[in-house]
């Protein structure tokens, strides 16, 4: 995977008040960490991050993130976690990790289904259990995304992560062989349309019968 370039620029205050400061000037507050280096506290300009994480997935973006302080250096990195506004969506804040290009590490890769399966042909209905899957590779050999089968799945048919081909190199870190893509039988939906009308029916004769017992007359005494 291709890195992307971003730079950053170290940052001594902290605090609300300095980070509320940033954001009007265009930037948002930073920190690069890893399991060998110490903690940077750092500014990126707001407008880089967004071109950056429109690019690609957050979770596979592999980045060469220049840090300009008593010394520039480049280091690879990887967002560990973007923070948002709750109402506006707007970026707030952003974790960087270090890489180490020669150890795999854990990443999510979307998952792209190919083919029409049996069982939607005859009327079934294809569910994505999960949309995501979590891998383990080499920070270069990070795939775009996971290509699945799923022609030959009938109505009640599974796949499990067990089951799907990941490329050479990639390893699946999961102890449990969970479902990933599974097709829906329609009956489901029909039952529930078939109830509805019923009650429907109930209702409509009950309201037959009030209706039959007002209008007959009442016996003389």
């Amino acid at each position: 995977m291709e890195k992307l370039e971003l730079k950053s620029k170290v940052r001594t205050t902290v605090g609300n008040g300095p980070a509320r400061e940033l954001r009007r000037q265009g930037s948002i507050p930073a920190v690069f960490y890893g399991p060998n280096t110490e903690s940077i506290l750092l500014s990126i300009s707001t407008k880089a991050l967004e071109l950056v994480t429109k690019s690609a997935n957050i979770g596979q973006l592999l980045l060469n993130l220049t840090i300009e302080g008593d010394e520039t250096v480049t280091k690879t990195a990887m967002i560990r976690e973007l923070q948002v506004h709750p109402l506006s969506g707007n970026p707030i804040h952003v974790d960087f990790i270090e890489v180490d290009m020669a150890s795999k590490i854990n990443v999510s890769i979307p998952i792209v289904t190919v083919g029409k399966s049996k069982g939607v042909e005859v009327g079934g209905m294809l569910q994505l259990v999960r949309r995501e899957l979590e891998v383990l590779c080499l920070p270069n050999e990070i795939p775009e995304f996971i290509e699945v089968d799923v022609s030959n799945l009938d109505i009640g048919d599974s796949l499990h992560v067990d089951e799907i081909e990941l490329g050479e190199n990639i390893e699946n870190p999961a102890d449990v062989n969970f479902t990933v893509i599974t097709v829906l039988a329609p009956a489901l939906e029909e039952e529930e349309e078939e109830e509805e009308g019923e009650e429907l029916e109930g209702e409509e004769g009950a309201e037959a019968e009030e209706g039959d017992e007002a209008a007959e007359p009442a016996s003389e005494g």
